[in-house]
């Protein structure tokens, strides 16, 4: 009986030992992401070669059989079936507004001119948008939002009408941050959210006031954005009522039309930050046409897999957008909008990741790599994907974005897009302590930056999101460097032919050490048998709560 007991000792020791090893052998085989493969891929995918990687170019057709080869070279597995590809249909509207926009009411007649008071657009797909004699009703901050109890439409059927709504949310401004988010933008804030509520409630039209603070960018952005050609999604049935105008108009404008009606647009204002405010007409009819030419087209997503090993059926999802902006106006001689930075970078640091983890052990879990089109024009392609899932979003763990990664070197800090939201930040503020590194909240949270990138799209869906790089202050040089860095670039290379990899101006060593720590995040995740949630007041946490998520 003894030799029999020590025998079982021995064997649960050796198997002890074994275990030890064994995983000691899988730490040893873990990959990092390295500079070199880094630079390897950056400098090629930002090159001359891809024409600023435009969808329905020959700079697509490049980008996405140069994605599809090193996915295979590294050996993931085709994530579409037997296919790297998913199409994303889409249709281009080139709209022509009318030159001028009629306020008429039986006191007076206000014309609005095109660009100087208002920009607008529509999506949708008709030759003509003719809006008539809308009857114009102000509706707040147009929100709908149960979870603040707040409901800016409540008591007024807008069916067939124009609203006027404010920019941003109630909360901006104000000194309690409790109340929404203060200063910080909810989704609520956000004028694709505006749009999507006025389609929703049945609006005719929706013009959002324009207030520099409030936006976050001056108007001269907001003509531009307005302009010329869009991509949008081929609508379904589900998703084709549209708002028929879609527009803003100056802060100025706004203030004249409030007058000539007999009301105060700041105290009106006031007013809607109030859940005592209610909509009200203000005695206009609006009329205007827009004409439009439209083509059909496919791009696509590319999306590969490393299965997982226990737990195959629960995805981590890496994301970055592989479009940019094309060939387009001369700049000091050159026309390639490369897109090094915007998004090269993003790019060069998940095919990094890719090749890093298809070197290493397997995870429990299946590990997703998602390049997606059409961020330029609205974050359509990862939108399409979140609509369309190839893998089932009540199964998805978690989405891991990487867009514009920092190429001014190591930083002291890591600041999270959107902090506050999920259980991610917990993930991250672990990971990047083993790095030596802090968090350091958005400096710029009133400009609503979480609700501007692809993991935006898996948030909306319910999918927690993680968007975060090193910011604001270098390990060696401090924060003016830094500081001085980011103001050229948004200066003079954002969405310009200079946004270009020049490797003497390039420190590659911030961009390696994000990836890292976007790494060691899915490393983590994907071993575990715990699933990240949305924390209380987000309004992203009643979705998730929805997906039957099987815990």
């Amino acid at each position: 009986m003894k030799s029999i007991k020590m025998l079982r000792t021995y064997l649960a020791f050796f198997s002890l030992l074994l275990i030890i090893f064994v995983a000691c052998d899988d730490v040893r085989n873990v990959k990092e992401v390295t500079i070199q493969d880094i630079q390897k891929y950056l400098s090629e995918i930002s090159s001359d070669k891809y024409e600023g990687r435009k969808p329905f170019t020959e700079g697509e057709e490049k980008t996405v059989k140069y994605l599809q080869q090193e996915l295979e070279r590294m050996g993931v597995a085709p994530g579409n079936g037997g296919s790297y590809i998913q199409e994303v249909p889409l249709v281009e509207i080139t709209g022509h507004p009318d030159t001028s926009m009629y306020f008429n009411s039986p006191e007076a007649e206000i014309v609005l001119n095109l660009k100087k008071d208002f920009v607008c657009y529509t999506e949708r797909i008709e030759e003509t948008v003719k809006i008539e004699d809308s009857e114009v009703v102000f509706c707040g901050f147009g929100i709908t939002a149960p979870e603040y109890d707040w409901d800016d439409f409540e008591g007024v059927d807008v069916k067939g009408k124009t609203i006027i709504v404010l920019v941003n949310d109630p909360g901006f401004g104000g000194e309690d941050e409790s109340f929404f988010k203060g200063n910080t933008m909810t989704y609520y804030g956000r004028w694709t959210y505006k749009y999507e509520e006025a389609a929703r409630q049945g609006a005719a039209a929706v013009l959002i006031i324009h207030e520099t603070a409030s936006a976050g960018y001056p108007w001269f952005v907001v003509e531009g954005a307005a302009s010329g050609a869009k991509l949008n999604l081929k609508p379904n049935q589900e998703t084709s009522y549209k708002a028929g105008v879609q527009g803003w108009i100056s802060l100025d404008m706004a203030k004249s039309i409030f007058e000539k009606a007999g009301f105060d647009l700041g105290s009106e204002i006031r007013k809607a930050r109030t859940k005592a405010f209610e909509p009200f007409s203000l005695g206009y009819t609006m009329s205007h046409t827009l004409h439009n030419m439209f083509k059909y087209d496919q791009s696509r997503n590319v999306i590969g897999i490393l299965p997982g090993t226990t737990s195959p059926e629960e995805y981590l999802i890496f994301s970055a957008h592989w479009d940019h902006l094309g060939i387009g106006k001369t700049v000091d001689g050159d026309s390639i909008y490369n897109g090094a930075l915007d998004n090269g970078s993003g790019i060069a640091s998940v095919l990094s990741i890719a090749k890093a983890m298809s070197q290493s052990p397997a995870l429990e879990r299946s590990v997703v790599f998602l390049f997606v089109t059409a961020e330029e024009q609205g974050l359509l392609g990862s939108q399409y994907y979140a609509e369309n899932p190839i893998f089932p979003v009540d199964l998805t763990v978690a989405n891991l974005n990487l867009d514009g990664m920092n190429p001014f070197g190591p930083m002291k800090y890591l600041t999270i897009t959107g902090i506050g939201h999920s259980e991610m930040d917990d993930y991250a503020r672990e990971e990047a302590a083993k790095q030596g590194r802090d968090i350091l909240p958005d400096q710029e949270p009133e400009k609503g930056y979480f609700f501007r990138s692809d993991h935006f799209n898996f948030a909306k869906v319910g999918i927690p999101a993680l968007y975060a790089e090193g910011a604001y202050e270098h390990m060696e040089l401090g924060k003016e460097y830094v500081k001085d860095k980011r103001a050229d670039y948004v200066a003079n290379r954002y969405h310009q032919p200079a946004d270009e990899y020049v490797a003497e101006d390039w420190d590659l060593r911030g961009i390696a050490q994000d990836a890292q720590f976007d790494l060691n995040v899915a490393n983590r995740l994907g071993n575990e048998k715990t699933w990240p949630e949305w924390k209380e007041g987000s309004e992203f946490k009643n979705i998730r709560n929805q997906s039957k998520l099987k815990n």
